[in-house]
């Protein structure tokens, strides 16, 4: 790493001395978290150690990841859950790992790697690096550290970490640090044209219509600086989409002119009870949509964040438009 600290070799001394590990990432993933956790069952192999990859929940994988080598990606904790080293990677907070946590509570050791900035440190060890672009950052400096050789699988999960938590290099996580390691990535093998084929160009028609719904739906507040989109269980029901096909809807509603900050409230189609998930994001720097996140007991970044909330969708709306107008009170 450009600066090694000892939070990076207190994360080396836990790989090398260890043997087993428990590699989980925050529930509904995205392609950082995916990315990483299979860079990391990839990087432990080289080093003759066992990853076992664990993610909390029923939801299904985003169709756009199904391609990824993920085989072996459990739904259950292992029988030896509280014997194996814990990494927990792209996850700012206990919750996110899922409803049960006892497995992070009963383990030797915890090893929290991440990039948000309001990580809440719930590692025995914690390496978090505010300003990296993805995880996938994090984790290919980290394997040089370890003398990990980036073969071409681990190098195309690395891509697939910082193409889409940097939105194909176009948000302002976009360094050119983060540039030149997805150069490095291309060089060690990542297939580009193939990621971007089936990331981006291989969308279930169920998603679009889902789309088709939620913008439909959107509503326009505070004079265009505040965009508000809701899916219910019933509009995917008749979309015949899955929670998953909702990822990226955001992006579109982020995309409108004079949009500050918007907002994409679902209901989980797999679950009853009155819990729906809610998705920030902001285009520009006056807005922090984690700390709005945080007052609701979620987090993430400055720019992309989110809660769960069992509130109704008109009470979510209320608190995001007032806590917006605590931060931006004037239009520009």
């Amino acid at each position: 790493m450009e600066t090694k600290t000892p939070e990076v070799d207190a994360v080396i001394e836990a790989i090398r001395s260890h043997d087993r590990f428990l590699v989980t990432t925050h529930e509904n993933p995205d392609g950082d978290a995916l990315g990483s956790i299979l860079a990391m069952r990839l990087g432990l192999e080289q080093l003759d150690k066992d990853g076992y990859l664990y993610l909390s929940g029923i939801i299904p994988l985003p169709t756009e990841y199904k391609f990824m080598n993920l085989d072996g990606l459990s739904r259950d904790l292992p029988d030896d859950a509280g014997e194996r080293v814990v990494l927990a990677l792209d996850c700012a907070n206990v919750r996110r790992l899922g409803p049960d946590s006892s497995f992070v509570e009963n383990a030797p050791l915890v090893v929290d790697i991440d990039h948000h900035h309001d990580n809440t440190r719930f590692g025995h060890v914690n390496l978090v690096v505010g300003q990296a672009s993805s995880t996938g950052e994090i984790l290919y400096e980290l394997f040089r550290e370890l003398g990990v050789t980036i073969t071409p699988d681990i190098a195309e999960a690395l891509y697939i970490a910082l193409v889409t938590d940097t939105g194909r290099f176009q948000y302002t996580n976009t360094t050119p640090k983060a540039l030149r390691i997805a150069a490095e990535l291309v060089e060690a093998g990542a297939n580009v044209h193939q990621v971007f084929q089936d990331v981006y160009e291989n969308v279930a028609f169920a998603k679009l219509k889902l789309l088709a719904r939620a913008l439909e739906k959107a509503r326009v507040y505070e004079g265009g600086r505040l965009i508000v989109a809701d899916l219910e269980r019933s509009d995917f029901a008749a979309a015949g989409a899955e929670e998953p096909f909702a990822e990226g809807i955001i992006d579109y509603l982020r995309a409108v002119e004079g949009a500050e900050i918007v907002a994409l409230i679902r209901e989980p189609p797999t679950q009853n009870g009155p819990t729906r998930r809610v998705s920030l994001r902001t285009r520009g720097q006056g807005v922090d949509v984690s700390a709005i996140a945080r007052k609701s007991g979620g987090g993430g970044h400055r720019q992309a964040a989110g809660f769960s909330s069992e509130a109704s969708t008109d009470e979510i709306v209320d608190f995001i438009r007032r806590e917006f107008l605590a931060q931006a009170p004037d239009a520009p």
